[in-house]
């Protein structure tokens, strides 16, 4: 049962990593495969089922990459 839904405008992500810390779960990382436009690695989510929603890398993300929807 997922829970929350994730979802990120990798072209605005600068890779700083604060929601990573943020995430309670630690469900989320930086790509280690991939680069935006900018030439970041995005913030990619490990396992989008165990999300609980709670906003806290939303919250912050300086840049508003992150919207959480229940």
């Amino acid at each position: 049962m997922i829970l929350a839904k994730l979802t990120f405008k990798e072209e605005l992500c600068k890779g700083c990593g604060l929601c990573v810390n943020a995430c309670p779960k630690k469900l989320l990382q930086l790509s280690r495969d991939r680069l935006n436009q900018k030439g970041h690695s995005p913030v990619e989510i490990t396992e989008p089922e165990k999300c609980i929603g709670c906003a806290f890398c939303a919250t912050m993300c300086p840049d508003c990459v992150i919207t959480v929807e229940k």
